[in-house]
């Protein structure tokens, strides 16, 4: 498919999300369906006196792969890969399958090897971006394959992509920088808090957030954006929560997730579906059963689930955790081989008190509902 908007997202994308400048290495991931948004990113990367590394891969690859990498392949950590994250200087990611359950009923213990022998890649790429030294973004191009998991129809997906992005405005960029500021009253109001508390529908759970660093996603690492989130204190996550959406992790879909916490860990997990495979990611290591990551979803642009959390997480008047390994800059310090966010949706019956004090009900931020009725005073 072809848009006219899909040159302004690659505009978008290379002055914004990630700022590409003159002499940068910048590596191009995607399939070869996602070819229309890859060569306006291309085209958008030379107009800045950069060097596009363009990565397309046959949608297949990775069925391909599990079928058949044997366990030396699984368990090697490769070369190439490590060189590349270590030299290049942005990284734009389009996720564009043509079947997202292409790897439903590939062995869960062959996806742990994979994810526990790069870790290395998963850390160094972390601790780059941390630092500042790497730039990425991820965005996602529309095929039928996520129409479909969607329930629309391929050009109703795109719509529901460009409006999500902002791209069908005048000044997208104008727009998300809007955004930010939105999001940064947020983050002014969480960034002393000591615990975020989370009542809803079969939910009740503490979140120890005291000396962590909140994060202002506005559309710069994920496109869209719309959320802001921190690392809890691994060891002060108690209580129970009840996860409204399926998750979706390789390929796999977990409906009805509940967890129980005690000092931070998971001690009891139920799945009404998948529950066996819920289970053995939990198992994973030893920190896939400790908070990586605690987040609001503010992109109110976003009000349907679509089964991808780039844009199921964003979800205005949701709040979503990743179990798993943390984002070093938030001060989280968990480590683990995997990253799995999972999502709460609290716009019906859910309160959310940040030290005592209500913070968010029924998914409307307090602080914002306070900005309007000033501005309308």
């Amino acid at each position: 498919m072809y848009d006219a908007r899909i040159r302004k997202w690659a505009d978008v994308l290379v002055e914004y999300s990630a700022p590409v400048q003159p002499g940068h290495e910048v590596v191009i991931r995607g399939t070869t369906l996602a070819e229309p948004l890859v060569l306006e990113l291309a085209r958008a990367v030379l107009e800045r006196e950069a060097i596009p590394h363009v990565r397309l891969s046959p949608p297949l690859m990775n069925e391909y792969f599990y079928r058949y990498a044997p366990d030396s392949v699984l368990d090697r950590l490769p070369e190439l890969a490590h060189l590349e994250y270590q030299h290049m200087d942005v990284v734009f990611h389009i996720l564009s399958e043509d079947n997202t359950r292409s790897l439903t009923n590939v062995d869960p213990q062959k996806t742990v090897r994979l994810q526990r022998a790069r870790q290395p890649l998963s850390e160094l790429f972390m601790n780059r971006a941390a630092s500042g030294d790497l730039l990425w973004s991820l965005t996602l191009f529309p095929t039928p394959a996520y129409a479909q998991d969607a329930e629309m129809g391929l050009v109703e997906l795109a719509e529901f992509i460009f409006e999500a992005c902002f791209l069908n405005e005048e000044n997208p960029i104008g727009r998300w920088q809007e955004q930010a500021q939105r999001q940064e009253v947020l983050i002014e109001a969480l960034q002393e808090a000591r615990e975020v508390h989370i009542k809803g529908p079969d939910t009740d759970l503490r979140v120890g957030v005291n000396g962590r660093t909140w994060i202002n996603d506005r559309g710069e690492k994920n496109f869209p954006g719309g959320e802001v989130f921190t690392g809890p204190v691994e060891d002060q996550v108690n209580g129970y929560i009840t996860f409204t959406f399926p998750a979706v992790h390789n390929g796999r879909e977990v409906r009805d997730v509940r967890l129980w916490f005690e000092n931070g860990r998971v001690v009891k997990a139920e799945a009404s579906h998948n529950q066996e495979f819920l289970l053995k990611m939990l198992d994973t290591d030893a920190g896939a059963r400790y908070v990586g990551e605690f987040a609001f979803g503010t992109n109110y642009n976003i009000q349907r689930f679509m089964r991808n959390t780039l844009f199921d997480e964003k979800i205005g008047g949701t709040i979503h955790m990743a179990l798993g390994r943390s984002y070093p800059e938030t001060g989280g310090q968990n480590i683990s081989a995997i990253h799995w966010d999972l999502v709460c949706d609290l716009r019906q019956g859910g309160e959310v008190y940040v030290d005592g004090e209500l913070f968010q009900k029924d998914g409307q931020f307090v602080l914002w509902e306070r900005e309007v009725a000033k501005q309308e005073a």
